[in-house]
Parts: C-alpha cells; structure tokens; sequence
C-alpha cells in the first residue's frame, strides 16, 4: 500500500469517528447559524494570489509522513500571524493529525490573528470536512483529484462553493487534467508524489504545456456558456461577476505550484510557466524562525526580477 491510500483509508475511518461524536446535523447547524448571525468577511485566496508580486503560499505543518518531525513545537498563535508580516500571500494550514501533527485547532487558533487568507490543507473526502472548515474559519479547502472522482470532486466543489469556501484542486499528472472544470478557482500542480512522496519540483514544469491548454478549453467552455442574448440586454446585465479579479478572468482557475521549491530563482521560472501561486512549506518549517526564512525568500524573489530586468 502507498503512503496516499494508507492517509485517505485512515481517513475514512477518522471521519466516521467524528461523525459520532458530532453528527453532520449538528455541524449544518453550527453553519446556518454562523452564516446567517456572523457573516465574516471571505477572504478570497485565489484574488490574494493574482494580485501578489509574489504569491507566496506559507504552509504550518509540524511533520511530514516522508520526513517525520519537522518542527514538532511549532506554533500556530506565532508563525501564521509571522508569515503574514514577512509577505505571505495565504496560508496553507494542515489539519491532519496522525500524518502531519496538525488540528482545525491551529486554524481556529491562527484565524483572529491574521487577515489573508487560510487553505485547510487535508485529505477531504466527505462534506463534513468542509463544516469542518467553514466553522474553523477557513477560506479555502484542498481537493485533492488522486483521493476523489471526478464526480466526487464536482461534487464537493459546489458544496464548498455554497459554505463560502474557495477550491484549490490539486494535480499531479497528465491524466488528472479532466478534473479541471470552470467551477473550480485554482488548480495546483502537486510537486510531490502522492504514492511515494518523493519531490521533484521539475514535474510543474512537464506538466506546464497541457494545464495551459486545458485552462483555455475551460475558458472557451465558459466563454460561449456566458455569453448574453445579444438582444437581451437584461441578460447582458445579469451576468454573475462575484469571482471577478482585475488580474485573472472570471472563470479560469489560477495555477499553483506546490512542493518543492526551495530557491527563489525556481518562482521566477515558474512564473515564466503562467504559475502564479506557490505553496512553500518545508524550506521555511525547517527553520527556527520560518516568518523570517520567508521573508528573507521574498527579498531573493526581488533580488532575482530586479537582475533580470538590467
């Protein structure tokens, strides 16, 4: 058994557990009355991400199944609140608990003290998951395509999409493409082997060529189903804009890449690619102090444009 099957297996089994603790009523509950009597601004993740000069995803996670502990004391009322004032453009929060040492607890905690956006990083394949997340505070959730079906995945995306959530859907390989649809609001190209968890930062750049090829049939897609009556100007009018950016069209998915990246060189070559999202997390965790590891990453990101532009 890989190391995916042996998370997503465990996975089934730690949702049902909570599902008796606390039924999925109860967290339908928990929403209702949190939407309707605390409409907490959203903060969108994937606007924060095309409007960035830098487009840093700053990820807490506390270990790694490949790597053990990587900064086991890790605090979350210390480094998310650091990395927002280093640059970062999101946080990426794992919640896993057995694999990766983390909780909905550090985004709970996390959430009052920064104002850019929060990923909940897991394993979701249930819709429970996603209650999880609103209550928590979350902006945005992972889906990630190699522990879903396609359905499973269009599925779960309105449903995040109805809690407020934003969808980062995550790749690996060619032949995941066909999850893309114009539903979702990022697409992330995994650096990292799910089965193996090996890294290789080059697999974002293989895959490059046909993810842009499959964004602009998603664009085509929704262009023609988007377009009004010519003689119905009321429809002209009516057409929804809620997902707008003035850098990234309405419907197509801003890429990310994640894993990997350990050099700032390697983000403008990236960029170069049409990424414009980049999920860092054990080049800063590594450190003793990631909020500074990042911000030191952000002035190599200028260092390396500004040399470029001589």
């Amino acid at each position: 058994m890989d190391i995916l099957s042996e998370i997503t297996d465990h996975k089934r089994i730690e949702v049902e557990l909570q599902k008796q603790a606390v039924s999925p009523e109860q967290l339908r509950e928990q929403v209702r009355d949190l939407m309707e009597n605390s409409p907490a601004p959203r903060r969108s993740m994937k606007r924060a991400l095309a409007s960035s000069p830098a487009g840093i995803i700053a990820e807490f996670k506390r270990r790694s199944p490949s790597k053990g502990w990587i900064y086991e004391t890790a605090k979350a009322d210390e480094i998310p609140a650091a990395y927002e004032a280093a640059g970062a453009s999101a946080i990426s929060i794992l919640t896993d608990a057995k694999f990766f040492g983390g909780s909905l607890r550090d985004i709970r905690t996390a959430r009052p003290l920064v104002d850019i956006p929060i990923l909940r990083k897991d394993f979701i394949i249930d819709e429970y998951q996603l209650l999880q997340a609103r209550i928590a505070g979350a902006d945005a959730v992972l889906l990630i395509a190699a522990c879903l079906t396609q359905e499973e995945c269009a599925d779960l995306t309105a449903r995040a999409h109805a809690l407020g959530l934003e969808v980062l859907l995550e790749i690996h390989s060619p032949r995941e493409l066909a999850y893309i649809s114009k539903d979702v609001d990022m697409v992330g190209v995994n650096n990292r082997n799910l089965g193996t968890f090996v890294t290789d930062v080059e697999n974002s750049f293989r895959i490059a060529g046909q993810l842009r090829q499959t964004i602009a049939g998603v664009r085509n897609i929704s262009d023609a189903q988007d377009a009004p009556d010519a003689c119905n100007i009321s429809d002209a009018r009516n057409v929804p804009n809620a997902q707008d950016s003035s850098d990234t069209p309405r419907h197509l998915p801003l890429l990310v890449s994640e894993s990997g990246i350990s050099h700032p060189e390697t983000i403008c070559r990236l960029r170069t690619a049409g990424f414009r999202g980049f999920l860092i997390g054990e080049t800063f965790m590594k450190t003793p102090q990631p909020g500074d590891a990042l911000k030191g990453f952000i002035q190599g990101i200028e260092k390396t444009e500004a040399q470029k532009s001589l």
